[in-house]
């Protein structure tokens, strides 16, 4: 999210120096930098609506898979879970015959980054729809 908004005060940087070389008056300067300002502050608001909006999405995936009827939907992630720890104690302790690529490292990132996440989002949106 971070990264987004500096993009988005990047985007604006050379707009300001721009205004900051015309050749008019300081009033149409301040006047220009003024809309600047605001189309950096709508553009801001609307792409942390969009990550709330995503986030949301995420958060009701996670609450229709607890609440599904269905076994393997409700567990599925605790299940990848569990199975990334298992390998992961197993080539800790040289217990697989190879160890463990680097990609199946960034998976496991990946995966408890986004479980993690998930698991945070649906409880920040309990509290936020209270």
């Amino acid at each position: 999210m971070l990264s987004i908004l500096g993009f988005i005060a990047d985007i604006f940087k050379p707009a300001a120096t721009l205004i900051d070389d015309l050749h008019t008056s300081d009033e149409e300067k301040m006047k220009i930098e003024q809309m600047m300002f605001k189309m950096e502050q709508e553009m801001t608001l609307k792409m942390m609506e969009y990550e709330s909006q995503l986030l949301t999405a995420k958060t009701d995936i996670i609450k229709s898979e607890a609440n599904s009827a269905s076994w393997i939907a409700r567990n599925w992630r605790p299940i990848t879970m569990l199975s990334f720890l298992a390998l992961v104690v197993a080539d800790s302790f040289n217990w697989l015959p190879n160890p463990l690529a680097k990609e199946a490292w960034t998976m496991l990132q990946i995966g408890l980054g986004g479980y993690v996440v998930g698991r945070s989002g649906e409880k920040i949106a309990k509290v936020v729809k209270n």
